[in-house]
């Protein structure tokens, strides 16, 4: 045995000996914890690791907990007696098992009863969990999150030892999701909430048990609630990727943190975020909100792989675990109110400042701190202490959520970050004091003690202790102190224990604090509908509040109130022309008013004409032009009153959202003011306008728009773009000259493809040949759209593969996407005829496990290290880049490569040979058969209830619901399988050097090289 590891056994001993209590949960019973990864991967020992922690001066790191005492740590929290709670998730497994459920998971006490920095106590509170992820303390037991349910183990006498088995609170969270998205964290809100989130992988059905379908809340990326004494549920915003970190700051306003794309999010009742990908649940919400922060911690346009090692100045990485503002005692001035969370593949804490801007928040990039060159650091959450010191997990491993190598169980630790040496808190238990201290507690220049007396304040009124001296003392206390932030306390204090009547919340309303007014219009609404006296004075305060914070609440009390009550509001919040570039308020007020424009439409006109909001205008004339075959009358009444005012901004924001709504529409019912407006659109000097309304005519059947637009796709004059556009409009409307017109273009160089692709759009017997005759002029590029249109017919197929059986096509041109879509064609003889010409598609796991071992034993390190990466490049952009962006190129129909896990060849093999292990519902491909004889394969995009698009590599077909015949859904990614297998060696290896780089590399001087067969 060497010294380290002779070392590295001697501090696990002194770790060992550490534990003062072992209870019998850590006997035989609990599965034996077992590795699945390299055994010659040796994690440091923690103290040793501990030293690796590069602190700002003055500051201490100690380990507070290590392995054995502490392994997984996936999330922790603290109890009022200031003892460290830590959910252990050992049932995590590697990506293709998701989660071991041979192993248990548990949840463990680590107790510093001498106050020296680490942890000298240790219990075992349960250990019968699968799916843990999180645990939260209070109401006599422990809150657990163990999918697929919310658990309460009571714990009522504080002994430790459970009083009994879980009671379930909550089901339906999804257990079989990709690991890393599933529900998590636990945290008690200033409001007296259990808040959680959840990612977007999966999706759950949540309600009570027992309950039916209809009764259940349907979520995936979001962040939610459930009140621990009304037993109420509720999504409270939604969107992003994986939120995995929250808190909220000295003012009480709630923060998430989130990995992939943007990482800082303002939690706003209501608020619907932009998403990684996929589409929000309301097909009529149009627009997202994007993160609250001015900066990424990775380069956009190069990929975060290209700066996560490299760049201090930027971060770090894209992935963010956990959450923190620092409202402690001990930490220097600067860091107050101040946000951070780990930077996962940077090994860091981000320091964000925030900056009120709007109506809500900007964060700006305010350094990193606590780095270390600890390759296994991964950590997960961070949480302040009751000395105002903060404990920061760390998973402790060499993977990531995306690892495939194994998981490394037995390992974890925790450390304590501290300014100098903390002394000891005074008060050893919170939960100890008075009803009147725990009021009085409100003050504590540490918030951990002011949190913790608010939550014990509210147990105690939930077991109905008279709380009427509390009352008096929180609003005298709230009357007589000065300070805001403790007034704030106060007010969530009365709040939690029933003490806010509805009068005095309404005298809040016009405190000269604005966090005061916002928590006041807040805690109106909290528990429903507001009353009318309520609503009068949130009706006064959207016209003169002069708080776009304030603002921004009311614009989340919209989507409280029942439709017919939210004209009046809606149109104080629409007065304010400065709100109209807003971050927040734009949407915002849309997501509240978008149920007047289906119910009130009159009121609706009349609030987009009184309002310079022009995202409003444009959203509601969306809004009516995709209802116009039910309701045609709100559009043409939009049209009159908008070209009736004669503002120009007002009528380009209408045409913009009657375009965007009939897009995909073959034809559509002319409203009765068209005549009028058509005239005006067109002698408009704007030709934006001009364009937009052309376009619209021809959908109202306008045969003079027609002549235009066919002049423009067969002018050799016009502009490449322009005249794409022309024939994609013409097809779109499908005039009776139209295939004579695509037989005149399909030789042509700039718009031949998209003249073939219309001419498989007929049922006609020649449109094949005529393709296929100009098959030759297409470049490799254009070459696979051509096929996948020509593939979409049983007709088009067989000629296709017959000129691939005489040798005029390489066979090689057809990529397994394209022989899938053949077979979905349900023709047996043309299924025959593809195996015969061209092969058969493996589909079998002992197939794919011989090609990725293959593939392994041919990259090795020495023929890697010789690959040539540009042109890696090349092939990418020739057979990736037409799905996949990496390092900022390529197009965005599959995920973004550029925050995977490259650098690990068994990752790239396994989803590049096996793409459709595992694959996110929004990537899935759908069959569509159209009435026309198509059938189509790609993923469904931008669906309202008159259209669908199907986005498929080499096109995005976006058609009329009445147009489709059938739609199945299936398990198989969009991505095709045997890219590989169409490359040669050399090729092979070096398009795997190029996916496993670490930054932009420049392509060859001959740029492309074009994809050759054969080894």
């Amino acid at each position: 045995m060497n010294t380290r590891s002779l070392l590295r056994l001697a501090l696990m001993s002194a770790c060992c000996l550490a534990s003062l209590r072992l209870t019998a949960a850590d006997s035989t019973n609990f599965p034996a914890i077992f590795n699945t990864q390299d055994p010659k991967a040796i994690p440091l020992a923690p103290l040793e690791a501990a030293k690796l922690m590069k602190a700002p001066s003055g500051f201490n790191v100690t380990l507070f907990a290590g392995e054995p005492d502490v392994q997984q740590p996936i999330g922790i929290t603290t109890d009022d007696r200031g003892r460290l709670w830590v959910a252990e998730n050992y049932t995590y497994g590697e990506a293709k098992v998701n989660f071991d459920l041979r192993l248990r998971d548990r949840v463990v006490i680590l107790e510093d009863t001498r106050h020296e920095g680490h942890f000298d106590k240790r219990t075992v509170f349960w250990d019968q969990g699968q799916h843990l992820t999180s645990v939260a303390v209070g109401f006599g037991g422990v809150w657990v999150l163990c999918a697929p349910q919310l658990l309460f183990i009571p714990d009522k006498n504080g002994d430790d030892i459970p009083d009994g088995p879980p009671v379930v609170v909550l089901d339906g969270w999804n257990d079989d999701s990709i690991r890393h998205n599933i529900v998590n964290g636990l945290f008690w809100g200033p409001d007296g909430w259990l808040y959680g989130r959840h990612g977007i992988a999966g999706t759950s059905h949540i309600g009570k048990p027992g309950d039916p379908p209809d009764k259940r809340t349907t979520l995936n990326a979001c962040i939610w609630r459930y009140h621990p004494t009304r037993k109420v549920f509720e999504v409270v915003a939604q969107g992003t990727t994986n939120p995995w970190g929250f808190d909220y700051n000295a003012e009480g306003e709630m923060f998430f943190i989130n990995t992939v794309i943007g990482h800082l999010w303002h939690l706003i009742p209501g608020a619907h975020y932009k998403r990684m990908y996929g589409e929000d649940y309301d097909l009529h919400t149009y627009g997202l909100i994007d993160q609250h922060a001015d900066h990424y911690h990775f380069d956009t346009g190069k990929g975060w792989g290209a700066t996560r090692y490299t760049s201090d100045g930027m971060g770090g990485g894209h992935a963010h675990e956990g959450l923190m503002f620092y409202l402690g005692d001990n930490w220097p001035a600067r860091y107050y109110n101040t946000l951070f969370t780990v930077n996962f593949h940077g090994r860091r804490l981000n320091n964000e400042i925030l900056e009120r801007s709007g109506s809500g928040y900007v964060g700006h990039h305010g350094g990193d701190v606590f780095k270390t060159d600890d390759v296994w650091f991964r950590g997960l959450d961070l949480i302040t202490g009751p000395d105002g010191g903060v404990y920061l997990s760390d998973w402790s491993d060499v993977g990531e959520c995306h690892n495939s190598e194994g998981i490394h169980r037995t390992s974890g630790r925790i450390y304590k970050l501290a300014y100098g040496q903390p002394p000891a808190p005074t008060i050893k238990d919170v939960a100890a004091f008075s009803t009147l201290d725990l009021c009085r507690l409100q003050t504590h220049t540490n918030d951990w003690f002011t949190r913790h007396a608010r939550r014990v304040l509210q147990e105690r009124a939930a077991s109905g202790e008279d709380m009427r001296t509390a009352k008096t003392e929180l609003i005298r206390l709230f009357d007589s102190d000065p300070v805001p932030a403790h007034k704030l306390h106060f007010l969530w204090s009365l709040y939690v224990i029933g003490g806010t009547d509805e009068p005095w919340l309404l005298q809040q309303l016009h405190h000269e604090n604005e966090h005061i007014r916002a928590w006041a219009v807040r805690l109106l609404i909290d528990q429903g509908t507001p009353s009318e006296a309520a609503l009068k004075e949130f009706v006064k305060l959207s016209r003169n509040d002069s708080s776009g914070l304030v603002r921004l609440y009311l614009s989340s009390a919209l989507q409280r109130l029942p439709f017919t009550q939210r004209v009046d509001l809606a149109a104080g919040l629409l007065s304010h022309p400065e709100d109209a570039n807003d971050h927040n308020l734009p949407l915002m007020i849309w997501y509240g008013i978008e149920p007047i424009v289906g119910n009130r439409p009159d009121d609706a006109i009349t609030l987009s004409r009184n309002t310079e909001f022009p995202l409003v205008r444009q959203y509601t004339a969306r809004w009516f032009a995709e209802s116009i075959e039910l309701n045609p009358a709100p559009l043409n009444n939009l049209l009159k009153a908008a070209f009736e005012t004669g503002a120009a901004e007002f009528q380009i924001e209408v045409i913009r959202g009657m375009s965007e709504g009939l897009r995909g529409w073959r034809k559509a019912p002319r409203p009765a003011e068209w005549d009028v407006v058509s005239s005006k659109v067109s002698a408009s000097e704007d030709p934006e306008m001009r364009e937009r309304g052309r376009n619209l005519s021809l959908l109202f059947g306008d045969g003079r728009a027609l002549d235009e637009v066919r002049m423009v796709a067969l002018s050799g004059k016009e502009s490449a773009p322009a005249r794409l556009k022309a024939i994609q409009i013409l097809v779109d409307t499908r005039p009776p000259d139209l295939l004579s017109v695509l037989v005149k273009l399909v030789q042509e160089r700039t718009v031949g493809v998209a003249a073939a692709k219309g001419l498989m759009a007929f049922d006609d017997t020649n449109a094949p040949a005529l393709v296929l005759k100009a098959y030759s002029h297409f470049s490799a590029e254009e070459k696979p759209q051509v096929i996948e249109a020509l593939v979409s017919r049983p007709a088009g197929a067989r000629q296709l593969l017959a000129k691939v059986a005489e040798g005029k096509i390489n066979r090689r041109d057809i990529s397994v996407f394209h022989a899938r879509q053949i077979q979905n064609l349900g023709d047996e003889q043309l299924s025959g005829q593809l195996r015969e010409v061209w092969g058969e598609i493996r589909n079998t796991a002992a197939d794919k496990q011989k090609l990725i071992a293959r593939y392994r034993k041919l990259l090795s390190p020495a023929r890697l290290g010789a690959a040539d990466s540009g042109k890696g490049r090349a092939l990418f952009t020739q057979t990736c880049a037409i799905c996949h962006v990496l390092y900022g190129e390529g197009a965005r129909i599959g995920p973004d490569l550029t925050g995977s896990s490259r650098d690990n060849l068994d990752y790239l093999l396994e989803n590049v040979v096996d793409p459709s292990a595992v694959v996110g519902v929004d990537y899935r491909v759908s069959i569509v058969t159209l009435k026309d004889g198509r059938v189509l394969n790609g993923i469904l995009r931008d669906q309202t209830a008159k259209t669908l698009t199907i986005q498929s590599p080499g096109t995005s077909l976006t058609v009329e619901r009445t147009e489709v015949a059938d739609l199945k859904s299936s398990a198989v990614s969009l991505m095709p399988e045997g890219l590989l297998e169409s490359l040669r060696e050399d090729q092979v290896a070096d398009l795997i050097r190029y996916l496993m780089s670490r930054e932009q590399v420049p392509l060859p001087a001959s740029g492309a090289e074009p994809a050759k067969t054969g080894n």
